[in-house]
Parts: C-alpha cells; sequence; structure tokens
C-alpha cells in the first residue's frame, strides 16, 4: 500500500522554522517525507535535513519521495528520543531547526494489518516500531482493571473508562482478546445506548489510550524535550505539532521551562538559583490549521503548533 499521509500544519511549520539554506535540520518523525521534501527545497549544497523515524514502512516510503535530493537528506530509522545519538554517529554537534509531527500517521492508521484503526477488523497491534514487543493485544489481555482504567482515563479522556476497563476483564476471563473487531463489541456494550450516538464512534478514545501506552508516546515526549532544546544553535528553533491535549501540555510546559527556568521563590530581588533561560517561545498561544486545512483534512481539527527559540 503507498505510504499516504497529508501534512498537517505544513505551511506554518516550514514558516515557523525560518530555514536557513545551509542550515542543518531534523525531521524527528519522518512520516512519508511532507515536511521533510518542504524543507529539503529550501536548502542548498550545503545545508543537511537528518529524518528519523522508527516505523520501517515510512523509512522507505520517504525514501523514494526524497529520493532526488541525493546526500542533501539522510534518513535514519530509530526514535527522536534519540536524536543525540543520531547526530553525534554522522558527526554532527549542534543543528538549526528540528521539527515534530506527533501521533500516529494515515498511513498507519489504514494500513489494517496495524491494528491501530477501529474502522478494520485486524489483530490488535499498534506498535509504531514492529521491532517492539509490547502490543495493544498485551496490553488489553495483561493489564489489571485499575491499569486499563487509569489510561482509559488519562490517555483516552474518556468519561466511560471505568465502565470500559471493567468490560474488558469481563471479557478477557471467557477468552483472550485477539482482535480489534472483538474490542470494538466490548466498548459498544460499556457505553450507554444514548451516548453512543454522540461524539463520533464509541473506540475512538480507547483506542488512542491503548496507541499511547503501547508506543510510550508522552515518556517519550517528555523525557526528550531538554535534550531537543540542548542541542539547537542560538536562533534555532524547535517546532511541534501535537494532536492531543496531554501532548499539548507536555510541550507547553516544557517550553514555559526552558524560557524560564528559574526556581527562586517570587519574593526573591534578584535570582540566586543560576539558571539561565534557554531562549523564548515564540508561540504564545498555539497556531491552529485554518478552516479550509480543517475542511480538506479532518484530521488535522485537533493539532496545535508550537515553537521555540534558541538562544
Amino acid at each position: 500500500m503507498e505510504f499516504n499521509h497529508t501534512s498537517v500544519l505544513l505551511n506554518e511549520t516550514i514558516e515557523g522554522l525560518k530555514i536557513k539554506p545551509d542550515g542543518i535540520y531534523v525531521d524527528g518523525t519522518l512520516g512519508g517525507g511532507g515536511h521533510s521534501f518542504e524543507i529539503a527545497k529550501r536548502l542548498n549544497d550545503n545545508g543537511r535535513l537528518i529524518g528519523i523515524d522508527q516505523d520501517e514502512a515510512a523509512i522507505l516510503a520517504a525514501g523514494e519521495r526524497l529520493k532526488d535530493f541525493g546526500d542533501k537528506v539522510i534518513i535514519v530509522r530509530s526514535n527522536y528520543r534519540n536524536a543525540l545519538s543520531v547526530l553525534h554517529d554522522l558527526g554532527i554537534e549542534k543543528i538549526d531547526g528540528m521539527m515534530l509531527d506527533l501521533g500516529v500517521s494515515s498511513y498507519q492508521l489504514d494500513t489494517q494489518e496495524r491494528g491501530f484503526s477501529y474502522r478494520y477488523d485486524a489483530p490488535l497491534d499498534m506498535r509504531m516500531d514492529l521491532r517492539q514487543t509490547l502490543t495493544a493485544k498485551d496490553i488489553v489481555n495483561g493489564y489489571s482493571e485499575t491499569e486499563l482504567f487509569h489510561i482509559i482515563r488519562d490517555y483516552g479522556e474518556d468519561r466511560f473508562a471505568k465502565n470500559i476497563a471493567k468490560h474488558i476483564v469481563m471479557a478477557r476471563a471467557k477468552k483472550p482478546i485477539e482482535t480489534t473487531g472483538e474490542l470494538n463489541e466490548i466498548i459498544r456494550a460499556a457505553i450507554p445506548a444514548k451516548m453512543r450516538a454522540e461524539g463520533g464512534h464509541p473506540s475512538k478514545r480507547t483506542y488512542q489510550a491503548i496507541r499511547i501506552e503501547c508506543n510510550k508516546e508522552l515518556e517519550v515526549l517528555k523525557e526528550s524535550l531538554e535534550e531537543l532544546i540542548g542541542i539547537l544553535n542560538p536562533g534555532g528553533r524547535l517546532c511541534i505539532i501535537t494532536f492531543h491535549s496531554l501532548e499539548d501540555r507536555i510541550v507547553k510546559t516544557a517550553f514555559k521551562k526552558a524560557e524560564n527556568p528559574c526556581t527562586c521563590p517570587p519574593s526573591f530581588p534578584v535570582c540566586v538559583c543560576g539558571k539561565k533561560s534557554q531562549g523564548k517561545v515564540i508561540t504564545g498561544k498555539p497556531v491552529l490549521p485554518c478552516e479550509e486545512e480543517m475542511e480538506s483534512n479532518p484530521r488535522s481539527k485537533s493539532a496545535k503548533l508550537r515553537i521555540f527559540e534558541k538562544i
């Protein structure tokens, strides 16, 4: 299947990176290479783009899409949390900009056997990196009722989390839950009929929660941001697109802390903690997609772009 993925907030991100033709840039979530293509187009022969993705299908698709740029583009199969060591291996110490487009790609959702989507009946998988052992099936069948409840409530923000967790545990006591179709039925039964008619597919939030847990998406983000800001050159920018309120909060908090890391009590007349600002938040409020983009690409509806510039 062809790797189809419409890049969200494309122009806004490219603008936000303030690309220098001879700069070094990193796309930490390469996907189908949509953002990367636009970055590479703006680089001269001295500029470099390093594309990182953990999904083999994305690597192959982006490699094809970006092949005309030759050695201006370097593609590495890894997770953006390893950006520092990826750059180190390439002999690069600092970069002029980096972007992350978080969440799941349209390609991953539409590849039925990957088990990301509630729309197809497929094995419960949801791994972004197929080298990983933990799958959605392991989570659904192995986590305790309390753990499932917390994940669905916190990562899926589903008000029926308690009931969904209870129904999952009741169902798996009879037989292991193997497929997305089986899980859909269980979730459906856990949500009151009149609520099922509102707010989209009843499985949407639970699937999001399981996917985030399976790929440790929030932990990776939280643990990486300080390091990613650290590898920027002065004037370098970090642009991050999130699709989920928890991701957005993590980015917003990390950017604020990098801008103002002082831990002195407000009553102190001068700063004595010695923590220096790393730069400034460019986006007071996040950049949102325009009406036109939301209409042509419904996936962009929850997208938010935040930008940080290094001093």
